[in-house]
């Protein structure tokens, strides 16, 4: 299958639009954590409607709820699929980890209590699923790319069972279960009383890396089977054994996701439009409900209404964006979506370091504050771009390339037949 080249992102690109949310998400997120170095009337403002994190967030996973799948359809190769995956998001998280590391051993930062059992963090960490697997998520924004390999998980399956094109009702399922069942599904449940988070992460890694090997590699039924036992599996984590993100929440993501996944078979005349306006709007309603209603960690963000906000300017942002997807942009606002997977990952690591310098520690009036935040930013979008050049798109070019031997060494790996709709190209993150 034919890959759009990265550099075609840009100014007229028919999919820069996603590009130029991809990078407002990932600003926002950016926004959130450094908000101690935020003037605090910027700050107080912005909070007192929503929460930027999760709103930059949420608008990741629509994106990837859009996005992903068609990738998947339009391949018509699972193999494919997953080799993609895992060289579009594993060396940067893995680069991202050992700067962690690094910075934590000269004493800058920390790891968020991974240190103590290194053994269980390996495990957690390896499936890029610490959030389920009670990891402590290093750096801290990987929780969310637990949500993404469950999503994954799932596509796979259904991918492969032929059921995949319901996406609305995946949509609706999951809003309706995060009302329902969000608030009595148990957190952390088999980390803390079935064993200990090393042997829950090694059983779960056993069989999630299991099924995906039987999946892929083999032929007929089996391969149907290990897709469906990976994906029951990850769906089994994200409903009893989330660390700090509640159940509601979880399957808030996955109702989420499988929206834009309906509003891209929408805007393909697969689904019909008026149908699918009706029940994103239903979705976000469910969701907002599911997090006003049900008991949270952080319960003042959710009784004070900014959650219900919060969701709400999600689905907007991403309706705004679909509505203006046929516009040219400029080249610096889809350049940020390009490099938002690096923005996303390392930004926690330099405001560890921006904390430690003596001139940037201090607050100061509302412009020189403003001119040091800015500073920041250019040095984080300078070295975000550094990684994307020289570490994500050599590695998303090798990824092409051995997917590309696979089908030649072993023939094509076809579900089904490729769609004849012109191929999305793979430059989503997820989150991220």
């Amino acid at each position: 299958m034919q890959q759009v080249p990265e550099q075609a992102a840009g100014t007229g690109n028919r999919l820069a639009w996603l590009d130029v949310l991809r990078g407002w998400a990932a600003l926002c997120v950016v926004f959130n954590h450094f908000g101690y170095f935020v003037p605090p009337s910027i700050n107080s403002a912005v909070y007192r409607w929503i929460d930027p994190g999760e709103y930059g967030v949420f608008v990741f996973f629509i994106i990837s709820g859009y996005i992903i799948p068609a990738s998947l359809e339009r391949r018509g190769n699972v193999r494919t699929f997953w080799v993609s995956r895992i060289f579009r998001l594993y060396p940067l998280y893995l680069l991202a980890v050992a700067i962690a590391v690094a910075l934590w051993v000269i004493h800058v930062g920390s790891l968020r209590g991974e240190g103590s059992d290194p053994a269980a963090s390996i495990l957690s960490q390896l499936l890029m699923m610490s959030n389920v697997l009670g990891g402590k998520n290093l750096p801290n924004v990987v929780w969310s790319l637990s949500y993404e390999m469950i999503f994954y998980l799932l596509l796979t399956a259904l991918f492969m069972s032929h059921l995949h094109r319901r996406s609305s009702s995946y949509a609706l399922a999951f809003g309706i279960a995060a009302v329902a069942l969000g608030g009595l599904l148990p957190q952390a449940y088999f980390t803390n009383t079935l064993s200990s988070a090393r042997v829950v992460a090694l059983v779960a890694d056993l069989v999630v890396l299991t099924g995906l090997a039987v999946a892929v590699g083999l032929r007929g039924m089996p391969r149907l089977v290990g897709a469906t036992l990976a994906a029951l599996t990850g769906l089994t984590l994200l409903a009893f054994n989330g660390t700090w993100l509640p159940p509601w929440e979880a399957l808030s993501i996955l109702a989420l996701m499988f929206t834009g996944t309906m509003l891209y078979r929408a805007e393909q005349g697969q689904y019909p439009r008026r149908n699918a306006a009706a029940i994103t709007v239903f979705v976000l309603g469910l969701t907002a409900v599911a997090g006003m209603w049900h008991p949270s960690s952080h319960a003042e963000f959710i009784w004070n209404g900014s959650y219900a906000l919060t969701v709400l300017a999600a689905g907007l942002t991403f309706a705004i964006g679909l509505a203006f997807r046929k516009r040219s942009w400029p080249r610096a606002l889809t350049w940020l979506g390009l490099i938002s997977y690096s923005l996303y990952l390392l930004h926690p690591m330099l405001i560890e370091v921006y904390r430690f310098l003596p001139w940037t520690s201090q607050h100061y009036s509302l412009w020189p504050q403003l001119l040091v935040d800015a500073l920041f930013l250019i040095i984080l979008i300078a070295l975000c771009s550094l990684t994307y050049l020289f570490v994500e798109r050599p590695m998303q070019d090798a990824g092409r390339r051995l997917a590309r031997w696979f089908d030649a060494r072993f023939g094509p790996d076809r579900i089904v037949s490729p769609s004849s709709v012109p191929c999305l190209p793979d430059t989503s993150h997820s989150p991220f």
